[in-house]
């Protein structure tokens, strides 16, 4: 079983920016998703590297940096195969 301190934003920000003790850590959008409505949460350092990570928020209440696989938008019309011309 999972501790519950890593189904939390904060851990998961932590293990994916790492910041510095001394860089900032802002939550610059929020929101829920076009087709799922899925709970977003973008993020943001302060270093000069300026990092911005979008984490997302499953069924079971964890934080991810994919959406939930409902969530994610299917293509709604293959590519028509490109034609030889001699």
């Amino acid at each position: 079983m999972k501790n519950s301190n890593m189904k939390s934003l904060r851990y998961q920000v932590e293990k994916w920016l790492a910041p510095a003790p001394t860089a900032l850590v802002h939550v610059t959008e929020f929101g829920r998703t076009r087709w799922g409505r899925t709970r977003y949460v973008c993020v943001e350092t302060s270093s000069s590297a300026g990092v911005r990570v979008f984490f997302f928020r499953h069924g079971d209440g964890t934080w991810h940096v994919f959406p939930p696989a409902g969530d994610r938008q299917e293509p709604t019309a293959a590519l028509p195969a490109a034609r030889e011309t001699n």
